[in-house]
C-alpha cells in the first residue's frame, strides 16, 4: 500500500519553534537551582514540565497528522497555543509556589484547545473510526485539562499531586489505547518528518547554548571538541532516522515512534544544560558529568528503540550494539575518575565520534 505524501506546512514548523523555545527554557530549572530547593526536587519539576510540553506537542502533531489541514481554524489554534506556550515558558522561574498556579491554569487552557480541536473532528467525522479516536482523545486531554485546572486552585502539595495525575494520564493512556487508533493509521512519513524537524531545531538550541565557548576570550581546542560532540550526536541521529528507518511504514499508530523520542528529547536537553556549565568551577564536576552522560545514554536509548522501524535490509550489526554501550561506559568511568574539564571533553568527544562513525560505517556497508 503506497502512502500518499502529506506536506509539512510552514505553520507547523513555526509552531515547532515555540516548542523548542519552551523546552530550552525548561532546562533553566536544573541550571539555576533556587536556594530553598535541591537538585532532585528541581529535576522532578523539570521532568514533569518537559512531559507537559512534549506530550502537548505530540498530541497536537498526531491530530495534525490525521485530521489537520492548513485551514484558518487550524492556524488560529496554532497561534493561540503559541501565545499560551510563550507565557508558560517565561513564568516558571523561582520557587514552585510562585509559579505553579498560573502555569497549571495556562497548561489547562493549552489542553482545552486540543479538546476543542478533537470536538470539531467528532462533530464533522463521517467514519466511525474517526469518531471513536476523536472521542478517546477528548477524554484523555479532557482529563488532563480538568486535573490541571482543579490542581491550580488547591493547596500546593495537594494541587501538585492532582495535576500530576492528569499529566501522567495523558502521557500513558494513548499507549494503552493503541488498538483503538489502528483503524485510522497515521501518515508515517509526515510524523517522522515532524519529529526529525523538531530534533534538528532542538540541536540548533544546543548550538546557541555552546556558542559562548567560541568567544575570543574562551576559545581554544576544547571549544572545537564541544562542537564536535554536538555534531557527532546530530550525525548519529540523522544516520538512524534518515537512513535506517523505513519511512514508508503503513498501518502504524505512531505511538512507538512518539514514545521513543521522549528519551531523545530529554537526552538532548540534559546534554545541552550540562555542556553550558560543565566548565564552571563553582559547579560540582561529578554533577555535571552525571548530567552529561545521563543525557547521552538516554539519547542512544531512543535511537536503539527505533530499530523496530528499520528497513528490512538495514540493521544495527552486532559490533554496533557492542561498541555503543562499551565506549559510553568507558567514557563515563574515565570522566568520573578524572573529573577534569579538559579530560571530560576530550573523552566525550572520542566516545560520540566513535559511536557516530561506527553507526555510519555499518550503514554504508549494508547499503
Amino acid at each position: 500500500m503506497k502512502i500518499l505524501p502529506k506536506k509539512v506546512e510552514l505553520t507547523e514548523l513555526f509552531y515547532d519553534l515555540v516548542f523548542v523555545y519552551a523546552i530550552s527554557q525548561t532546562t533553566g530549572l536544573i541550571h539555576h537551582i533556587p536556594d530553598n530547593s535541591t537538585f532532585w526536587q528541581q529535576f522532578t519539576i523539570f521532568t514533569v514540565v518537559m512531559i507537559i510540553f512534549i506530550n502537548t506537542w505530540m498530541i497536537e502533531t498526531v491530530f495534525t497528522n490525521r485530521y489537520g489541514k492548513n485551514s484558518i481554524p487550524n492556524i488560529l489554534f496554532f497561534m493561540v497555543d503559541m501565545a499560551i506556550l510563550l507565557f508558560m515558558s517565561n513564568n516558571f522561574v523561582g520557587p514552585l509556589s510562585d509559579w505553579f498556579k498560573p502555569f497549571a491554569i495556562a497548561a489547562s487552557l493549552l489542553t482545552l484547545t486540543l479538546v476543542l480541536q478533537y470536538l470539531m473532528v467528532y462533530v464533522n467525522a463521517e467514519q466511525p473510526a474517526d469518531k471513536q479516536i476523536a472521542r478517546l482523545f477528548m477524554i484523555i486531554v479532557g482529563i488532563r485539562a480538568i486535573f490541571l485546572f482543579v490542581g491550580a486552585f488547591l493547596p500546593l502539595k495537594i494541587g501538585i499531586t492532582v495535576a500530576l495525575i492528569g499529566v501522567f494520564a495523558s502521557w500513558v493512556l494513548p499507549g494503552i489505547f493503541t488498538p483503538v487508533m489502528k483503524p485510522r493509521a497515521i501518515n508515517f512519513p509526515h510524523l517522522l518528518e515532524r519529529l526529525t524537524a523538531l530534533i534538528i531545531i532542538l540541536f540548533g538550541e544546543t548550538i546557541v547554548d555552546i556558542a559562548p565557548y567560541f568567544d575570543l576570550r574562551e576559545f581554544n581546542y576544547l571549544s572545537i571538541l564541544i562542537f564536535v560532540i554536538v555534531c557527532a550526536l546530530f550525525m548519529t541521529y540523522i544516520t538512524q532516522f534518515d537512513h535506517f528507518i523505513d519511512e514508508n511504514k503503513t498501518h502504524e499508530t505512531g505511538n512507538r515512534l512518539i514514545y521513543l523520542h521522549y528519551p531523545i528529547l530529554f537526552g538532548i536537553s540534559l546534554i545541552t544544560v550540562s555542556l553550558s556549565f560543565i566548565h564552571e568551577e563553582e559547579i560540582n564536576q561529578l554533577f555535571s558529568i552525571s548530567l552529561l552522560y545521563t543525557g547521552i545514554i538516554l539519547f542512544y536509548l531512543g535511537l536503539f528503540l527505533a530499530d523496530y522501524y528499520d528497513l528490512e535490509d538495514m540493521h544495527k550489526l552486532l559490533h554496533v550494539k557492542l561498541i555503543f554501550p562499551i565506549a559510553t561506559v568507558i567514557g563515563l568511568i574515565i570522566s568520573v575518575v578524572s573529573q577534569d574539564f579538559s579530560i571530560v571533553v576530550v573523552v566525550t568527544a572520542l566516545v560520540t565520534v566513535i559511536n557516530s562513525f561506527t553507526l555510519s560505517h555499518s550503514m554504508i556497508k549494508q547499503m
